[in-house]
């Protein structure tokens, strides 16, 4: 459910290389034509801009913008460009050297995508990086995060639909025992998460509720300060929920106090030609506002522009 625009006919791709390459000469850059051209095509024809841009000037076009951008507005136009298992590579690796502040960035990559686009993420992460997501995320989390978040990464889960209802009771009633004790870190209760299919996984937290009174992430809060529980809160909710995961993403990366522009960019653009349609529907039914009006209350300028782009505009 893609939000953005691409026009009836796209101009040849020689064109918006050459229309490009021009925003960036003169005394300015021409930040306008760059969100005119960019923001309004797909993946696949990003990924052939850059290809021609690369032959045409012999400079990738990121290393161009990288140049002639800045700040916020540089950030969401490099995250747009980037296709998007190398988007997804280029934050995971970001998310490691950033240390646990960011484990969350790699607990929503490793839930929230499907077990196609995780692994052609992690593909990309050996071409873009020379070495595995794996090995990186081993390296840069300790203790019971390194536990959650490198199966997490590691994981293929089965895609299909059947699930096991027996299987579904047995495991609700294994979490259930495991939370009363407090032993959130439990070999069985990390397994379950981390390998389980998303179908067996609802279908499990759904008899955990009907069987025990309420959503499992309720019991998770038993200390609202324990930032172990609160990863894996998000990952739970990012397996079963994904745009409400993302709604509330949003909606505290905009509410708080100082926009939160890393994780307002982030969502934005991994989420405009997936599931933002529905996102935005999320964010109206939370908030007093929709999604583009409170984006234009807290941004400003080229780089509120490029977000309206890929969010799109909600009609009055």
């Amino acid at each position: 459910m893609s939000t953005i625009t691409v026009p009836a006919e796209v101009p040849p791709v020689s064109d918006d290389v050459e229309q490009l390459h021009k925003a960036f000469e003169g005394w300015g850059t021409n930040e306008g034509l760059i969100i005119e051209i960019l923001a309004h095509r797909n993946a696949d024809q990003r990924k052939l801009i850059r290809h021609t841009y690369a032959e045409t000037y012999k400079e990738d076009l990121l290393k161009a913008l990288e140049k002639e951008l800045t700040s916020d507005f540089e950030r969401i136009i490099l995250l747009w460009t980037l296709d998007p298992p190398e988007r997804d590579a280029f934050l995971a690796n970001e998310a490691t050297k950033k240390g646990a502040k960011s484990n969350h960035v790699l607990a929503e990559i490793a839930s929230t995508r499907s077990s196609q686009d995780l692994l052609l993420a992690k593909k990309a992460y050996h071409l873009r990086y020379q070495k595995s997501m794996e090995e990186d995320v081993a390296h840069s989390t300790t203790g019971d995060f390194r536990k959650l978040l490198w199966p997490l990464v590691t994981s293929y889960r089965y895609e299909g639909d059947e699930v096991d209802m027996s299987l579904a009771k047995t495991e609700a009633k294994l979490l259930h025992d495991k939370i009363t004790e407090k032993c959130y870190n439990d070999d069985d209760f990390i397994r379950i998460i981390t390998t389980r299919s998303k179908p067996q996984i609802n279908a499990t937290l759904n008899h955990y509720k009907n069987e025990f009174g309420q959503d499992i992430n309720k019991d998770l809060k038993a200390d609202p300060k324990d930032e172990f529980l609160a990863i894996l809160r998000a990952t739970i909710k990012g397996l079963t929920y994904p745009v409400k995961y993302f709604e509330k993403r949003l909606r505290l990366s905009i509410e708080k106090t100082g926009t939160d522009e890393s994780a307002l960019s982030r969502i934005v653009a991994t989420r405009a030609e997936f599931d933002m349609k529905i996102i935005k529907e999320e964010y109206k039914k939370r908030s007093s506002v929709s999604l583009d009006q409170a984006i234009a209350k807290d941004t400003r300028g080229d780089y509120e522009d490029m977000l309206l782009a890929l969010v799109g505009t909600t009609e009055s």
